[in-house]
């Protein structure tokens, strides 16, 4: 560490950003892209294209659940919002159900409250847990280690600023073909431009997990963790059955004076507790698009005059702060143009991650004694590099097409897509162990960018939901997903082809033919 604060706080920008930047890379890129994940599922998802309204949705979800769990302990139904079009039904089997009934207690329900036809896919849903879940990694110990992650990238994010004497001023210079000064350009202006929005998703990110961070509080007033979260939103366990069967009201009244208690506001989930017994009790709870907080009002009526029961405690200030944080993270709460506003800020820091590490290999490569033969460090990061910069786009652009390509009726076709996602980021990282670093950027780009490419031709092919069968019948999910597939693979065929016009990805990261004149200020890593 140098004595000079400047110089102290690059040597951490620079160690921070690179110990955990690939992961950093990875979790900016699937959390980007899950901002979407509700239309990634409805894409992956092109059986269905009726949509239900939540009152209609709710009556046959309880029907179906009449059918199939007359005799379980609650029930969970998540109503269809402005962006889904199934309802998620859950229930909990009964302390006496046989083993068997124990195994599928999930469905997904049409606009007819039937079982929905649909290919059996995790959807947007696994990119979004992969951004803080990982993936066969048991799930306490993957959000510890991105717990980690996104500390060390609140720190690379203040020790920047304060690096950066001329940071805004560099916001306005993006010098092209200028080698390490390019990168450096281009990290700085993906850093600046949305720099707010990086600080306020990652410092937000960490407060999502923050009991499990920080248990201590819990731990020294509670007992028991459980007792803590039913002080915050009740009883979670419910009362037994008083064996008097009793027959549910109609569940519209219950939804539309619910609405109007909060109001307007819709009902995103209904539970009910004891079904078809006199104990039963139902709570309704706010959508959680309807607000910014994401701990929305709840209503409990019970089976006499469908009469309310409760509702939910007024929250504290720290309650509520922390209810509005996690909503700014997750965004549920944004219109279409937000979302996308949301996207592009998301992709503008996971190229502040990506330049970065590029940069750190730029900048070492002019000091080395013989850049041809590298030393082992130096090797492994470049080839890593390549691994998660490359490696990322192609392993979600592999999850796409297994999703079209894998035949329908596939045993556990879902985990398929999820082994196609990892098997292409695999290929990727073995690619650039074996090629050159110049050869491995170039053709692992160029491969990325013609699958990206190939997806909308593939969703044509396998699908009567193709681009221009969805321009024609003006269904813009559909049809702006293809685009923005299209767009992709533009942008990444055009960088592969950039690199092979300049000769080797070593432009990526050899020294320029003079030294440039030493500085008096730190103005990167």
């Amino acid at each position: 560490m140098n004595p000079n604060l400047r110089q102290s706080m690059a040597w951490l920008h620079t160690w921070m950003g690179l110990l955990l930047g690939w992961l950093l890379f990875a979790m900016f890129a699937t959390g980007t892209v899950s901002y979407f994940q509700d239309e990634i599922t409805h894409w992956m998802q092109p059986e269905i294209d009726r949509r239900s309204d939540p009152a209609r949705a709710a009556k046959g979800a309880i029907a179906y659940l009449h059918k199939v769990a007359p005799d379980a302990r609650s029930w969970y139904i998540a109503l269809p919002g402005p962006r889904g079009l199934t309802t998620q039904v859950y229930w909990q089997p009964g302390i006496d159900a046989p083993a068997q009934d124990r195994k599928d207690t999930q469905a997904r329900l049409d606009a007819e409250g039937k079982p929905a036809a649909l290919r059996e896919t995790r959807g947007g849903s696994f990119l979004y847990r992969f951004h803080f879940d990982l993936y066969g990694v048991p799930v306490i110990w993957a959000r510890y280690l991105v717990g980690i992650a996104a500390m060390a990238m609140l720190v690379a994010i203040i020790s920047g600023v304060i690096t950066h004497k001329k940071i805004f001023a560099d916001f306005f210079l993006l010098r092209l073909g200028k080698g390490q000064r390019s990168w450096l350009d281009a990290h700085n202006v993906s850093a600046v431009l949305a720099l707010p929005f990086h600080a306020m998703i990652t410092f937000t990110g960490l407060v999502t997990l923050a009991t499990l961070y920080m248990p201590f509080g819990i731990a020294a007033n509670y007992a028991r963790g459980a007792d803590f979260y039913d002080a915050v939103n009740g009883p979670s366990a419910p009362a037994g059955r008083s064996g008097k069967a009793m027959p549910l009201p109609p569940i519209a009244p219950l939804i539309e004076r619910a609405s109007a208690r909060w109001g307007g506001k819709p009902v995103g989930v209904v539970s009910i507790a004891n079904p078809g017994d006199a104990s039963a009790t139902i709570t309704l709870r706010r959508a959680a698009h309807a607000a910014i907080g994401t701990s929305g009002e709840t209503v409990v009526y019970g089976l006499a005059d469908a009469a309310p029961l409760g509702e939910s405690k007024a929250k504290g200030a720290g309650l509520a702060t922390q209810s509005v944080m996690v909503g700014l993270h997750a965004g549920r709460f944004a219109d279409t143009a937000l979302r996308w506003i949301y996207f592009l800020f998301g992709l503008t820091g996971t190229a502040m991650v990506g330049t970065g590490l590029v940069l750190w290999t730029v900048k070492r490569r002019q000091r080395l004694p013989d850049p041809a033969r590298p030393h082992f460090g130096f090797w492994l990061v470049e080839r890593l590099n390549i691994g998660a910069i490359v490696g990322v786009p192609a392993a979600i652009g592999a999850y796409f097409l297994a999703n079209r390509l894998l035949p329908i009726n596939l045993a556990e076709r879902a985990e398929g897509e999820i082994h196609a996602f990892f098997l292409a980021w695999a290929g990727v990282l073995v690619w650039s162990l074996v090629r050159s670093p110049g050869k491995a950027w170039v053709e692992t780009l160029g491969a990325t960018g013609l699958l990206y490419l190939a997806l909308p031709f593939v969703n044509a092919l396998t699908t009567a939901r193709g681009l221009p069968a969805s321009l024609a019948r003006g269904d813009w999910l559909f049809a702006g997903f293809d685009l923005t597939l299209c767009a992709t693979g533009l942008c990444l065929a055009i960088g592969a082809f950039t690199l092979q016009a300049r000769g080797e990805s070593g432009k990526t990261g050899r020294a320029p033919a003079r030294p440039s004149r030493p500085r008096k200020a730190v103005r990167g890593q």
